[in-house]
């Protein structure tokens, strides 16, 4: 098969997962962080449901159901209290950390071991993010957390993630994940905003418009197309790509929306990738159990789906 065309799936993931924080700043203009929740999941669960409808019996279960609602519907709704409460380029660069998390969370949960330069690593990532929340524009503590609550929960999903997958079609696994996160995203949203249309005031069309590229651009393309590529590359591969998300975020916060990017920003930024690296290196890499992999094989890089 043409190793260009995954290389370009796995390219094109990362760019639009880094365009998630960006978009999610426009559209909260036109809806609050539940109704924006919601709405985001149920525009990438209905295209992906008639998709994959043929495996959606096999691939529901309880144990999916509630992955979904936690690993994606908690994640993202905390993901944009978060960002409604800080700058872009904090939100982004801060999901610089995550493949570092999920290392981190791999080894408490008894799921792999970690040399020393990981544990360096993960210190590093740890203080990376420290140092890129520690001043920036419309940036505040309470935000910075909401955003790290999130990735530190998208990380403990991740290292489930395998368990839900095994034996079934990863497409209809993520239809049925998407619509568990939607429906009860509705009715919390429902809830506690009322009505998703805003009281006051009118939203110009760009706020729906990313609405709208949120659903679709930033959530259905970059799950699927990484999820294709998964299946055609190495893990130290499409992890490599995945580096992009906080990257063009970051740039995208500091370009669209003036957040800073002074010497703090750049050098957490820094010392989250070098922390990434040096987790991610085969002498101080994870060893996955052989239940998961059938024969215990290194995990040299963290493939960590985006927001």
């Amino acid at each position: 098969m043409n190793r260009r065309l995954p290389t370009l799936a796995l390219a094109l993931s990362g760019l639009l997962w880094g365009c998630s924080a960006p978009l999610t700043k426009v559209a909260l203009g036109a809806l609050g962080p539940a109704w924006l929740t919601a709405v985001r999941f149920v525009l990438a669960a209905l295209p992906l449901l008639w998709v994959a409808r043929r495996g959606l019996r096999g691939a529901l279960s309880p144990a999916v159901v509630l992955g979904g609602a936690v690993g994606y519907g908690l994640v993202v709704a905390l993901w944009n209290l978060g960002l409604a409460r800080t700058s872009v380029s904090h939100g982004a660069l801060m999901v610089g950390a995550v493949p570092a998390m999920v290392a981190l969370v791999a080894v408490l949960a008894g799921r792999g071991t970690a040399g020393g330069r990981a544990w360096a690593g993960f210190a590093l990532a740890v203080a990376g993010v420290a140092l890129i929340a520690a001043d920036g524009g419309d940036a505040s503590l309470a935000g910075d957390l909401l955003v790290l609550a999130s990735m530190l929960i998208s990380a403990a999903f991740t290292v489930w993630q395998p368990d839900l997958l095994a034996g079934r079609d990863p497409l209809a696994v993520t239809a049925v994940q998407f619509t568990a996160s939607a429906l009860p995203a509705v009715a919390f949203a429902a809830l506690t905003e009322g009505s998703p249309v805003p009281a006051a005031g009118v939203v110009g069309p760009g706020a729906w418009v990313a609405v709208a590229a949120l659903g679709l651009v930033g959530t259905l393309a970059p799950f699927t197309l990484f999820a294709w590529a998964q299946t055609r590359t190495t893990p130290e591969v499409a992890g490599a790509f995945l580096n992009l998300e906080p990257v063009v975020g970051a740039v995208a916060g500091a370009v669209a929306f003036g957040d800073p990017f002074g010497r703090l920003q750049v050098t957490g930024g820094l010392a989250v990738l070098l922390g990434i690296a040096l987790s991610a290196l085969p002498q101080g890499a994870l060893r996955v159990p052989d239940r998961l992999t059938g024969g215990g094989t290194r995990l040299r890089a963290l493939a960590v789906p985006g927001r």
